[in-house]
């Protein structure tokens, strides 16, 4: 279980939502890879990249539990290979 402290501002809900979606350009600051990567992955037809949510037409996040899902889906072991 995780914990997280969150101000007087903000409700337990909204605490939950901050902490777990995040936006094209951190996830590409956790790939190590170019924003514009991301995109293109977002927008190449089969889509390429993890899910992601749009919440306007300007504002795309992801899950980061999606995201870990999408990493770990991609992982080729040696062995098997």
């Amino acid at each position: 279980m995780r914990l997280r402290l969150f101000t007087t501002a903000e409700t337990p809900d909204q605490a939950d939502t901050d902490d777990d979606l995040i936006t094209t350009e951190e996830l590409a600051k956790m790939l190590r890879v170019d924003p514009s990567t991301v995109r293109r992955w977002r927008t190449a037809r089969p889509i390429q990249g993890p899910p992601f949510i749009p919440l306007s037409e300007r504002v795309i996040m992801y899950d980061r539990e999606d995201v870990r899902i999408w990493i770990a889906g991609r992982r080729v072991n040696p062995e098997a290979a």
